[in-house]
C-alpha cells in the first residue's frame, strides 16, 4: 500500500470518530523539524522488507556550518584505568617521569592497574592494583633540612580490622612504669655502681679544692658536647663541631675566673666563630642557617647552663662570714653537693615510684615513661632527703630547715623540666641515647641532664636568699 492510499484510507476511518484533534497541514508547507527530501526522493516509502540502504536523512534543508572541533575526543588523553599519583605509586609499578601525562602542571596523573571502581590503599592494603590515596605533603622533622633524605612518617588510615575471634585487642591503657623490663632496659645494678662511683668521686674533688670540682664540671660538660655534635652529625646535621665544642669547655673556666659578665662575650665568640666556618663553604648547599642554629642549641643549653656550677663554685673563692661567726670558704662546694644529692634523690624516687604505680604519662609523646606519679614520687624523695640534712644542721651553707626546703622545691621544678627537654630532643632525633660513656646510663649528657636547668635556678637562689646568714 503507498503512502497516499494509506493516509486516505485512515482519513476515511477517522470520519466516524469526528474531526482531527489537528488540522491537515498543507504538503506545500514545510515546519522546522519537518523531514525534507529531494525532488528525486518523493515517492512512496521502501518496503519494510527491502534492506536498508544506509542513508541518513537530513534534519534541515540548510545545516549549520560544521564546527572543526567537533568530533575531537576530549577523553582520549585518558586512559579506562583508575589514577593513581606520581608521588603514592604502588610497589612494583615503574617510575613514571615528572613530565608524563597528559595534563601540565607539577603533580600529574599517571594511568594505574585497571579497576571498576576506585578502592582506597588503606582500605585493602597490600594489594598493588589499587590506587593510593594521595596525602599533603609534611614536613620532616629532626632531619637535616639540606638533606632531600627524610625520614618515613607514618600513614594516616584505616588499621586493619583484628582477626575474626581475636581476643583483647582493645586493651586498657597501658602502665606507664617499666614493671615489665624491655629488651633494652638498664642494667640497674650497674647503673647504681656508676652513679655512685661519679658521686663519690666528685664529693671528694669537692671536699679537697674548689678547682678540683671545676675540674670535674670541665670535662663533664666537655664529654657532653662531644656526644652531642655527634649525634646530630649522625643524624645528617652538618655542625661547627669544633666550635662548639671549644665553646662547652671555655664557658665554665670563663665564669670560674672572670664571673657571669663572660658568658655572653662566649656566646657571642662561638657565634661568630660558627657564621665565619660556614662563610668558608663553597655555597648556601652547606645549609648555613639549620647548621648554625644546631651549633647554637648546643652552645645554650651545654655550655652555658652548665657554666653556672663553676658560678656555684665560684662562691668557695671568696672567704664569708656564716652564721656562727666563722670564716667560710664552703658555700660553692657546699651547695653543689646539696644540688647533686637533690637531683638524685629526684630520679631515684621518680624511677621507683613510677615503676611501682605510674598510670598518667606527663607527656607521651616525649617518654611515655616518665609518669605523674613518678613526678610525685621524686619531689617527696628531694624534700624528705634536703630536709633531713637541714633539720641535723648537717650545711654550713644551708643552714635552716627552711632554706634546704626551698632548695629542694627549685630541684623539684628544674630537674624534671632538664629531663623531659633531653628526652624531647632525643625523640626529635629519634635516638635512645645521645652516648654509651657512661655503662648503665647511657651518656653523659644522659646522666647529668637533670643538672643542666637546676644549676641557674641554684645559684640565683643562692644569690638572692644568701642562706648562710640566717641562724
Amino acid at each position: 500500500m503507498s503512502d497516499d492510499a494509506w493516509r486516505r484510507e485512515r482519513r476515511d476511518d477517522d470520519e466516524d470518530f469526528g474531526p482531527p484533534l489537528f488540522g491537515d497541514v498543507p504538503t506545500t508547507e514545510v515546519r522546522p523539524g519537518d523531514l525534507s527530501f529531494g525532488d528525486s526522493d518523493t515517492g512512496s516509502l521502501p518496503h519494510w522488507t527491502e534492506p536498508p540502504t544506509g542513508e541518513i536523512p537530513r534534519v534541515l534543508s540548510n545545516p549549520p556550518p560544521t564546527d572543526p572541533t567537533e568530533d575531537l575526543d576530549v577523553w582520549s588523553s585518558f586512559s579506562n584505568a583508575a589514577p593513581v599519583w606520581s608521588d603514592d605509586a604502588p610497589s612494583g609499578a615503574a617510575p613514571q617521569p615528572s613530565g608524563s601525562g597528559s595534563g601540565s602542571g607539577s603533580d600529574p596523573v599517571t594511568p594505574g592497574p585497571s579497576a571498576s571502581q576506585p578502592v582506597w590503599s588503606d582500605d585493602a592494603p597490600g594489594d598493588p592494583s589499587v590506587p593510593v590515596r594521595r596525602e599533603p605533603g609534611r614536613i620532616m622533622i629532626g632531619t637535616d633540612p639540606t638533606d632531600s633524605a627524610g625520614r618515613p612518617m607514618p600513614r594516616r588510615g584505616r588499621q586493619d580490622p583484628p582477626a575474626r575471634g581475636a581476643r583483647g585487642t582493645r586493651p586498657g591503657p597501658p602502665r606507664v612504669g617499666t614493671r615489665t623490663a624491655p629488651a633494652d632496659a638498664r642494667d640497674m645494678p650497674t647503673a647504681v655502681l656508676v652513679g655512685l662511683g661519679i658521686g663519690i668521686v666528685f664529693i671528694i674533688a669537692a671536699v679537697w679544692r674548689p678547682w678540683a670540682a671545676l675540674a670535674v664540671v670541665v670535662v663533664v660538660l666537655g664529654l657532653a658536647a662531644l656526644e652531642y655534635f655527634d649525634k646530630v652529625t649522625e643524624k645528617g646535621y652538618h655542625p661547627a663541631t669544633i666550635t662548639g665544642v671549644v665553646a662547652c669547655v671555655a664557658a665554665p673556666l670563663a665564669a670560674y675566673w672572670v664571673g657571669e659578665t663572660a658568658l655572653p662575650l662566649i656566646l657571642v665568640l662561638a657565634f661568630g666563630a660558627g657564621t665565619v666556618t660556614f662563610m668558608g663553604s663553597n655555597g648556601v648547599e652547606s645549609g648555613p642557617m639549620p647548621n648554625i642554629a644546631i651549633t647554637t642549641l648546643g652552645i645554650t643549653w651545654i655550655a652555658l647552663l652548665g657554666s653556672f656550677a663553676a658560678l656555684i663554685l665560684k662562691f668557695s673563692t671568696v672567704p664569708v662570714v656564716v652564721a656562727g661567726g666563722h670564716v667560710s670558704l664552703d658555700l660553692g662546694t657546699d651547695t653543689l653537693v646539696l644540688l647533686a644529692i637533690g637531683v638524685v634523690a629526684n630520679d631515684v624516687g621518680a624511677f621507683f615510684v613510677g615503676s611501682a604505680t605510674g598510670r598518667h604519662p606527663l607527656r607521651r609523646w616525649i617518654s611515655p615513661n616518665k609518669s605523674a606519679e613518678g613526678l610525685v614520687g621524686g619531689s617527696l624523695a628531694t624534700l624528705v632527703v634536703l630536709g633531713a640534712i637541714g633539720a641535723a644542721h648537717k650545711s654550713t651553707t644551708w643552714n635552716s630547715l627552711g632554706d634546704c626546703l626551698l632548695l629542694g622545691l627549685v630541684i623539684c621544678v628544674a630537674a624534671p623540666i632538664g629531663d623531659l627537654t633531653e628526652s624531647m630532643f632525643k625523640r626529635n632525633l629519634d635516638i635512645k641515647d645521645f652516648g654509651t660513656i657512661v655503662k648503665g646510663h647511657g651518656g653523659v649528657l644522659d646522666r647529668f641532664d637533670g643538672f643542666l636547668f637546676t644549676l641557674p635556678a641554684a645559684y640565683y637562689l643562692l644569690e638572692i636568699v644568701k642562706p648562710w646568714v640566717t641562724k
